[in-house]
């Protein structure tokens, strides 16, 4: 087997750094080496919310000895990741800026809607033939030691994202700082887990959800031993709602020890398995169904299985349209025109389309004036008075899977400006962006401003554009009725958009 038919990942997670090598068998992988060893990441991050020298140097040797495995098995393709506890460290870049130095391996910090983007390709894989993912409304959730991550799917596109706190090693956390008897701890452990549940069911989306796939590869395996009755075929099963009342119901004031012993579970997770079974209850409070699946599998097998088998969601759910999916339920959160927003956003992208060489902008930038397009009335939720800048601050405070905090800082700004002042380095969050970064929101907004001005009236009188460029631009458009608020709005909106191209931007009609 040649170094091309194989991949390895390095799972750097927040108590342990994992190593996953595998190869591909009959269009699937087959793991042939799998490496763990324990490290005091979380323990670092959680409580003195920096990674300390010591753990960084530990970390350090545990990828030199990976290396040599990995030159051992003639590995070329490597992915080395980090989850929570890195992300949430407060000296996180110059840990990845270290690791990389000494280590020569570059670290991606993935956030929350990386990993469901991950475990979703790979659930649309490995369960393709089994479970139609895409034709249902579902909660994912993916059970970590420093989070649980849970995304809800209408049919295939992302409704939102949520990262809790509730990964098995806080609540470990949790219950050492309680510092109480066994009953009251789970008694106050339940209250603690409940109270998250309560603001995730009123964070969900107004969708039904018909059911819950969680990924867990700590405690599911485990399920069967002590549910003596479950009998499963496979990684992927069915866990109905009596049988998480049985498994709470069997744990609830047994202690450690005598869960090691009696089901031969890990001491590792003992103590907190009843804990993991108080959280399978609570899942059954999102929907009205008897049962939820469980997945046996771990984020570095996903992302294995993605580097090998190059493995992408078809073109309808690529990462712009989950996004935009995302923007969308956003806007109706907060009761947005989305109507309106929809038709900015296309007018927007084909504004884009016709100036983007013109305007030396690159073709990923798209994305966050289209997001900033369906978000940028989203301040309306606050007051119409300033609602540009109730945009902004909304949106920089989103937790938006898969974009990091300075892009977010982009979108919130082009939104801010598509009408009253320009940019000015005396606004907060302009004023904190890179040179560069000013430059591009300039960019982006006079393109919203313009496009935001042809639905001045909301009712998408105007139908098509198209755009030329010469000496002056011409911007011709089809109506479906007088456009009078439109175009008298886009002569007073336009000068930002024709300083930037140093011409004068014309609106003709076309019959």
């Amino acid at each position: 087997m040649t170094g091309e038919n194989r991949a390895g990942v390095i799972d750097i997670g927040s108590r342990s750094i994992k190593l996953l090598i595998g190869q591909v068998v009959k269009d699937d992988i087959e793991v042939i080496e799998s490496l763990k060893n324990v490290v005091p990441i979380a323990h670092d991050a959680f409580l003195k919310n920096r990674i300390s020298q010591e753990t960084i140097n530990q970390t350090v040797s545990i990828l030199e000895k990976y290396k040599q495995v990995l030159r051992d098995y003639k590995i070329d393709q490597l992915k080395v990741v980090a989850t929570t506890a890195m992300r949430e460290a407060q000296n996180r870049d110059l840990l990845t800026d270290t690791l990389y130095r000494k280590t020569g391996l570059s670290v991606e910090v993935l956030t929350g809607g990386d990993i469901v983007y991950y475990i979703d390709a790979y659930l649309s894989y490995k369960l393709k033939d089994t479970y139609p993912i895409h034709e249902k409304n579902i909660l994912i959730a993916e059970l970590g030691s420093g989070s649980l991550d849970i995304s809800v799917m209408e049919q295939g596109f992302t409704q939102m994202h949520i990262t809790l706190p509730l990964g098995t090693l806080r609540l470990k956390q949790l219950m050492s700082k309680l510092n109480r008897g066994l009953r009251e701890t789970t008694d106050a452990v339940t209250e603690y887990i409940h109270n998250e549940f309560v603001q995730l069911g009123r964070m969900l989306p107004p969708i039904k959800i018909d059911d819950v796939i969680l990924i867990d590869e700590n405690y599911a395996p485990y399920l069967s031993s002590i549910l003596s009755a479950k009998v499963r075929t496979s990684k992927f099963f069915s866990l109905r709602h009596h049988d998480a009342q049985s498994l709470r119901t069997t744990l609830t004031d047994r202690k450690a020890e005598e869960i090691t012993k009696s089901y031969r579970v890990p001491a590792e997770i003992s103590d907190t398995f009843a804990a993991y079974a108080i959280l399978l209850n609570m899942f059954f409070s999102l929907i009205h169904n008897e049962e939820i699946y469980l997945l046996e599998t771990s984020l570095a097998e996903a992302i294995l299985a993605h580097t090998l088998l190059e493995l992408e969601l078809s073109k309808k759910y690529n990462k712009t349209n989950q996004l935009l999916s995302v923007a969308r339920a956003i806007g109706r959160k907060y009761d947005t025109d989305l109507e309106h927003a929809a038709h900015v956003a296309g007018l927007s992208e084909k504004i884009f389309n016709g100036l983007r060489e013109q305007m030396g902008l690159k073709k990923d930038t798209l994305l966050h004036l289209l997001l900033a397009a369906h978000l940028h009335d989203i301040g309306m939720f606050i007051h119409n008075r300033a609602h540009h800048k109730h945009s902004e601050y909304i949106i920089s405070s989103l937790n938006f899977s898969r974009l990091s905090d300075d892009e977010l800082k982009l979108i919130a700004c082009i939104a801010r400006y598509h009408r009253k002042a320009a940019p000015s380095e005396n606004h907060l969050l302009y004023g904190s962006l890179s040179s560069a970064e000013q430059l591009l929101v300039q960019k982006l907004s006079a393109i919203l401003r313009v496009a935001n001005a042809l639905d001045r009236s909301h009712r998408q009188k105007i139908k098509d554009i198209e755009v030329k460029t010469g000496p002056a631009v011409t911007i011709s458009f089809t109506a479906d009725s007088d456009a009078i608020l439109e175009t008298q709005d886009f002569q007073e909106k336009k000068g930002a958009l024709e300083e930037i191209l140093g011409a004068t931007i014309n609106l003709t009609t076309r019959r």
